[in-house]
């Protein structure tokens, strides 16, 4: 079974995974060790905010990704000695900015891209066919991506929210054993260095949902590591592609190739985007949903487990994975996904609604000494990370760890969460 369907079914390794269950750390750095730069990216022209930017420190493996409101904060170890921050998001020019940080002033730096307009060059020729550039694009996957294992740092996040209020905030660094984009038997493996936690759950609930599987659902996000997800040859036939556009992304003249069903299987299948490099062949970002037609079919992937006389259907999915261009090879560099459930119990008139959202941003690459993080230390697929970490939510957690600056409404979730524990 080649979809994402199929691999949770088999191993729970690869999904997005819900739980609805029936219910009634190490040393911070100091601040003279970085310098923190806080900012929102928009657009030079229209000024509108630019979510889910890449924003990274020019020369380095250093980065974070802007939340949904274009705003981030990243963090430079002094002794990098960096001095331009490089900013690019899809269909605007890559643009480098001074390094510089005024501690004193609280305002955020305002950092504007340019829209793009893409030079096609004329000695790039390549077959119409969408189905052959994707078949290509995989069979250079050990040109344009590590062939050997690299020690990733990774921020995750993961929300859950009972119609329009936060009912659980989980934030976790982790360490990521990132395997080779070659045949191997080895997996991604996830060990978390710091996490926190908040949840308030009202007394009228009587259902709880939990995600299980934490960062490892954000790393089999990877289609090019784990092509079984949409990109296994033997699944393509099974979709109809189209070749939309060229645009630019990330400096580079980008294919953008749409996917949709072609057949009904006994899993479900996906519709979306690719992206491909025009010189490279390189997948450099997927958006994408999974086909929710069938209702009770797309619900067997989810719902790990619930209690009896309970409807819980998924209403809609989207999934985001983009990779970033280091010298001649491509590095995952953000993953994020959000489920929407509808909820009722038989018999009842009113229906709750559940979203369910996690992202994790790469924050940092290591390519030499790479050490396998072991089974004992490691992060289990079937792992509920809410279960596994305390409540704190103190406003200088992080230290020096970059992280996804958390969007206005996670901050509001925040705060109220905090006056509670300290009432408490």
């Amino acid at each position: 079974m080649k979809t994402l369907a199929g691999i949770i079914k088999k191993s729970l390794k690869y999904g997005v995974m819900v739980i609805a269950l029936a219910i009634s750390a190490s040393v911070l750095a100091q601040e003279t060790d970085f310098i923190s730069i806080s900012g929102v990216v928009k657009d030079s022209k229209t000024k509108d905010r630019l979510f889910f930017a890449n924003v990274s420190v020019h020369g380095t493996n250093i980065g974070t990704v802007a939340n949904s409101d274009g705003e981030f904060t990243i963090k430079i170890p002094k002794d990098a000695n960096a001095s331009e921050l490089e900013i690019s998001h899809l269909g605007y020019e890559n643009k480098l900015f001074p390094v510089m940080s005024n501690e004193n002033d609280k305002n955020r730096r305002e950092f504007l891209l340019n829209p793009s307009s893409v030079e096609i060059k004329s000695v790039v020729v390549r077959p119409a066919d969408p189905r052959a550039i994707l078949s290509q694009a995989m069979s250079k996957v050990s040109q344009n991506y590590s062939t050997e294992p690299n020690s990733l740092t990774g921020f995750y996040r993961e929300t859950i929210k009972q119609r329009h209020d936060y009912v659980s905030i989980a934030e976790a660094v982790a360490e990521i054993y990132k395997s080779a984009y070659r045949y191997t038997i080895e997996n991604d493996k996830v060990k978390i260095l710091k996490a926190r936690k908040s949840s308030h759950v009202k007394k009228s609930d009587t259902l709880m949902v939990k995600m299980q599987g934490g960062p490892n659902v954000s790393l089999y996000l990877d289609l090019v590591r784990y092509p079984d997800l949409i990109l296994n040859s033997e699944d393509m036939p099974y979709y109809d592609y189209k070749l939309l556009d060229i645009v630019n992304l990330n400096d580079e003249p980008t294919y953008v190739i749409s996917f949709s069903p072609r057949a009904t299987l006994e899993y479900p299948l996906y519709s979306g985007k690719i992206y491909v490099s025009v010189e490279t062949l390189a997948i450099t970002m997927a958006e994408f949903s999974m086909d929710l037609s069938d209702v009770n079919k797309a619900t067997e992937v989810f719902v790990r487990k619930k209690p009896a006389g309970l409807r819980f259907e998924p209403i809609s999915t989207s999934y985001l994975v983009n990779y970033k261009k280091d010298g001649d090879k491509y590095y995952l560099n953000y993953m994020r996904s959000e489920i929407k459930f509808r909820a009722d119990w038989r018999r009842r008139i009113f229906k709750t609604y559940y979203t369910v959202m996690s992202e994790m941003a790469i924050t940092e690459r290591n390519t030499q000494n790479v050490n396998k993080i072991s089974y004992k230390e490691s992060f289990r697929p079937y792992t509920v990370l809410t279960d596994k970490i305390n409540e704190y939510f103190d406003e200088d957690y992080w230290g020096s760890y970059n992280i996804i600056q958390p969007d206005e409404s996670i901050q509001a979730a925040i705060k109220r969460f905090n006056r509670r524990y300290k009432k408490d």
